[in-house]
């Protein structure tokens, strides 16, 4: 008989630094240290224990029960089998093999007992309730057996009495439940979820296909991840916690694994902090961008969660593309301006190509999520903060890429996203210190109340602004029509000390509705082609004490670095528009080529800053056959004819 041992000393566990599935040795104890896998933030305890890794089993102590389609063969204790349903109510380990059809696993055991199930193969299908549900325990865990395959069905609608009444999922916890080992389980989560728990669960192995009607992952307290491979498809959230009441709850953490998620609403959503540390991540949401929750002109997209739910991307559900909910008017310009013009008389194309309904691209039907009660289609979200150290991210969504209702913090990571509306928003303070980050489609690229910008390489495509500080959330206005026409704000402000910046934007490359820092990094702007909108904007103080930044864009409304500076800048505009695609190159009176850039976009006024801008000195600038020399008589010079100036945020007559 094959020996399982069950895990050595704690004190030895501690000292193993890694973790190796091999449940089919005799010896076969895995585990990692608590600090391998500890995420520190605040007072939340974020680490995943080295129990939940443990895989190892006595086999000659455990209960072994084969199913045999309407039956089952129990060899050992803590386990029943009548009229279709197995009852486990003793703490211990229990081996599950073969198939139960219209049956179902219930744990109802005392709860302070911890059960460990061994799925070996077992197929289990329930044709009026969960398939598997752990009505009372301290803790269950579920190792899926190395090179088995195992299959969890629930039926469509739930017969449920005796203390059942919430099970509302094919694989269903009234407690902790951990998922470990390098099997593979299949759920199919025909009622509403696939896997729910009322308290903690965590996912450190195995592989994991869940379809669900609605939420496929749901652990109420918390959702830790740190290995396997999930694939994941949602009807509505992917995963999800619920619990909003308690601070050092309701949070997800993640450092390992693969995640790949198609959902009709939230990729991953959290009620108070999303902490990710590392992991491979494949998320699709509402869709994709293809079906944007924002149109390029700013209006609201109406159709595009057409066929879900109430709630939050409802908001916008029912109304024809450009109408105003609630019967409100858009609001008008200041002092009577009319909306600026697209060059040559065009119109701003719309991202969608039309009225874009949803497209159903889970393998389920879309329905109204009651337990998170929102429906909208964001691929990272969270009700608190938002934390990415390290991972890589794959995202197409029809809403926000990553979106915080707090702060965002980035330190690490690469991410490939494509959104329909923002790619990166935080209610209040965003800030990058690392990382790589492409946002190849959006409607607004990174937006924040505050954004603090000190490292990593970043390229943002954005059909309204690339950077935005606004203040409050944009995306959730039901108000929300493009550019805001804000005042100056108090405490609001983009400030760029470090990294590599790249921005392709069709409305402001650079806004604050505040101040406007730039102290270090390298920042390359293309901005808009229309004169209502500026390379650079803001509504106070722009200063630029280091760094370079050469920013492109229309005339119009072209605005520069005010007197308060320290280092010298110069607006420049050509008498007529540079073509798409023609070089500039900017050099001094030595002949030194200072700047190189090619905008993809015509533009006509070009504003740069670096080091090698000195006062008194004279640079030509040469694009194409058109050709501009200007001086730099002070801290800041324009040979501009518009009437705009960034220096004090105040109308220059």
């Amino acid at each position: 008989m094959k020996a399982k041992i069950m895990a050595i000393a704690a004190a030895l566990i501690l000292a193993i630094t890694s973790f190796t599935a091999c449940s089919n040795k005799k010896s076969d104890s895995s585990s990692k240290s608590d600090s391998e896998n500890s995420i520190v933030s605040s007072d939340i305890d974020l680490s995943v224990k080295p129990v939940d890794y443990e895989v190892g089993y006595n086999e000659s102590e455990a209960c072994k029960v084969t199913f045999s389609e309407t039956s089952a063969d129990i060899n050992g204790k803590g386990a029943a089998f009548k009229d279709s349903v197995l009852t486990i109510s003793e703490a211990g380990t229990y081996i599950l093999s073969g198939k139960l059809t219209g049956g179902r696993v219930v744990v109802n055991a005392g709860n302070k007992q911890e059960v460990h199930i061994i799925l070996n193969g077992a197929e289990i299908t329930s044709s009026d309730n969960a398939a598997f549900a752990v009505l009372q325990a301290d803790k269950v865990t579920i190792t899926l057996e190395e090179g088995t395959t195992n299959k969890f069905t629930d039926g469509s609608e739930y017969k449920t009495g005796n203390g059942e009444e919430k099970v509302d999922a094919c694989l269903y916890s009234q407690d902790d439940l951990t998922i470990n080992g390098s099997g593979t389980l299949e759920i199919n989560g025909n009622y509403k979820h696939g896997v729910v728990t009322k308290d903690d669960l965590v996912i450190t192995g195995g592989k994991l296909t869940v379809t669900s009607k609605s939420t496929a992952l749901t652990g109420k307290d918390s959702v830790k991840i740190s290995g396997g491979e999930l694939d994941i498809s949602a009807g509505t959230n992917g995963i999800r916690t619920d619990n909003a009441e308690d601070s050092d709850k309701g949070f997800v953490a993640i450092t390992g694994g693969s995640i790949k998620i198609v959902s009709n609403g939230d990729g991953i959503q959290t009620d108070t902090l999303l902490k990710i540390d590392g992991g491979d991540f494949d998320i699709t949401t509402g869709g994709g961008s293809k079906n944007s929750s924002t149109k390029q002109n700013g209006m609201p997209n109406g159709d595009w969660q057409k066929d879900m739910g109430k709630g939050e991307g409802g908001m916008r559900r029912g109304r024809m593309n450009g109408e105003m909910p609630d019967g409100q008017t858009p609001p008008q310009m200041q002092d009577g301006q009319t909306p600026p013009q697209m060059p040559d008389g065009q119109t701003p194309p719309d991202m969608n190509g039309g009225d874009t309904q949803l497209e159903q691209t889970a393998n389920t039907e879309q329905t109204a999520d009651t337990d998170s009660g929102s429906t909208s289609a964001k691929a990272l979200k969270s009700d608190g903060s938002v934390e990415i150290t390290g991972g890589t991210f794959k995202i197409d969504s029809a809403d926000d890429c990553l979106h915080s209702n707090a702060n965002v913090n980035i330190t690490g990571g690469k991410f490939e996203m494509s959104s329909g509306d923002d790619g990166i928003h935080a209610d209040k303070d965003l800030t990058i210190s690392n990382g790589e980050i492409t946002i190849t489609k959006s409607y607004e690229g990174i937006e924040g109340m505050t954004a603090t910008i000190s490292g990593g390489t970043i390229n943002v495509t954005a059909s309204d602004d690339g950077i935005n500080c606004a203040g409050g959330s944009d995306t959730g206005s039901q108000n929300r029509m493009g550019r805001d026409m804000f005042a100056a704000q108090e405490g609001v402000y983009l400030k760029i000390t470090g990294g590599n910046i790249t921005v392709n934007a069709n409305g402001d490359g650079l806004d604050s509705n505040g101040d406007l820092y730039v102290e270090g990094g390298t920042t390359v702007v293309y901005g808009p082609t229309n004169s209502g909108n500026g390379a650079l904007d803001k509504n106070g103080n722009a200063v630029i004490t280091g760094g370079s930044i050469i920013a492109l864009g229309s005339t119009g409304m072209e605005e520069t670095f005010g007197d308060k500076s320290s280092q010298c800048s110069v607006l420049c505009e050509f008498d007529s528009q540079i073509a798409a695609d023609t070089e500039l190159t900017i050099t001094d009176s030595s002949g030194k080529v200072v700047f190189k850039a090619t905008d993809p976009k015509t533009w006509q006024g070009v504003v740069f800053s670096s080091a090698d801008i000195k006062q008194g000195e004279t640079y030509t600038l040469k694009a194409g056959d058109s050709t501009q020399t200007i001086q730099a008589t002070s801290v800041s010079t324009s040979n501009s004819k518009g009437n705009m100036q960034m220096g004090g945020g105040k109308m220059r007559q």
